[in-house]
């Protein structure tokens, strides 16, 4: 494991003591998160500054949109031993693609375990990273729950701190577990992926299945900062960055995320 340090870009306050440290790669196991070594990779200044959020732009009415799937607020997983301070959420002015990860940990959890599993992941990006909050803005178990990562709401789009680049105008899931070539990628994990990405895509009438101009915000992603890259709406970690997030198991498993996702904002 190769640890390499990285600037994110200029932070305020007590954020702006030291680098983020950026990890190239991916482990398996809890222990994974405790050593800082997550799939969600990319701060980009999204994490660590202390900037006034701004009401969301507005927007013309969806034609396209999605039930809104129910999803367990962050007051269910993060405690008051875990919680800490942290600045205001940041926000861009619609969600107009999406990233799956992995949070490369065990698959043979129970889920009602899960908002520990949360926390884990938290106190790891939030611990020794020093970033202000979980990068992910959703995370999905394998029964099929949707919870809420990030702060700043769930209906808003809320800056994340998950897809170096391309943290802007995105949502990130996490799938928690590990999906490698060779996996069970289990159904109501990847339906519930689809119910969230359809809702959140919806919101701005953006086809999950179609491609999307998203501008490069840092030269550590796949593509140079200023390059205009053209990527799924509905997108891998490793469409983005140099990563095998979310493993080869889920990202075969995202043209069918997309059709479904489609189907139920009402396309043909």
């Amino acid at each position: 494991m190769t640890w390499r340090p990285v600037w994110s870009g200029p932070l305020r306050g007590r954020w702006a003591t030291r680098p983020t440290l950026i990890v190239l790669g991916c482990v398996s196991g809890l222990l994974a998160v405790l050593a800082l070594v997550l799939c969600a990779l990319g701060v980009d200044g999204a994490v660590g500054r202390s900037r006034t959020a701004a009401p969301p732009a507005a927007v013309r009415p969806a034609v396209h949109t999605a039930v809104r799937p129910t999803i367990v607020p962050r007051s269910r997983w993060l405690d008051a031993r875990t919680a800490h301070g942290q600045p205001p959420p940041r926000y861009d002015d619609r969600v107009v693609a999406v990233f799956v990860h992995h949070t490369d940990s065990p698959n043979a959890y129970d889920c009602a375990d899960v908002p520990r599993i949360i926390r884990y992941l938290y106190a790891g990006q939030t611990g020794a990273r020093n970033w202000d909050d979980i990068g992910y803005n959703f995370l999905v178990d394998r029964c099929g729950t949707i919870y809420e990562g990030r702060a700043g709401g769930v209906d808003r789009a809320v800056t994340g701190a998950h897809t170096q680049g391309f943290n802007h105008r995105t949502a990130g899931i996490a799938a928690i577990g590990t999906f490698t070539e060779g996996a069970v990628v289990p159904p109501a994990m990847t339906e519930a992926i689809a119910e969230l990405a359809a809702w959140k895509l919806g919101l701005a009438d953006v086809d999950p299945r179609g491609t999307v101009r998203l501008v490069s915000s840092n030269s550590l992603s796949r593509y140079a900062v200023g390059t205009a890259a053209v990527l799924p709406t509905l997108a891998g970690h490793n469409a983005g960055f140099m990563t095998t997030c979310p493993g080869a198991a889920l990202t075969a498993r995202l043209p069918a995320i997309r059709t479904r996702a489609a189907v139920l904002q009402g396309r043909r």
